[in-house]
């Protein structure tokens, strides 16, 4: 699948020179900046779920060894 975006010059002589940078293609560049931000919004969601827990929890936490038995079901 493909798509195009529309950037000022100034825009994509940055994109331009950060592709450069990591020698990578403009494509590339884009679609690694995509998927980092996905990664990083997801890892927010789930961090975001844990610490809400956590407070259900009275603040409980429990040692990871624990958790690591219970997932060896």
């Amino acid at each position: 699948m493909g798509f195009s975006i529309r950037l000022t010059a100034e825009e994509r002589a940055l994109a331009e020179s950060y592709a450069k940078l990591h020698s990578l293609s403009i494509g590339e560049a884009f679609k690694s900046a995509l998927f980092e931000k996905i990664e990083d919004e997801y890892d927010l969601t789930i961090a975001n779920e844990a610490y809400g827990e956590y407070l259900r929890d009275g603040k409980k936490s429990a040692p990871i060894e624990k958790l690591w038995k219970e997932l060896d079901l």
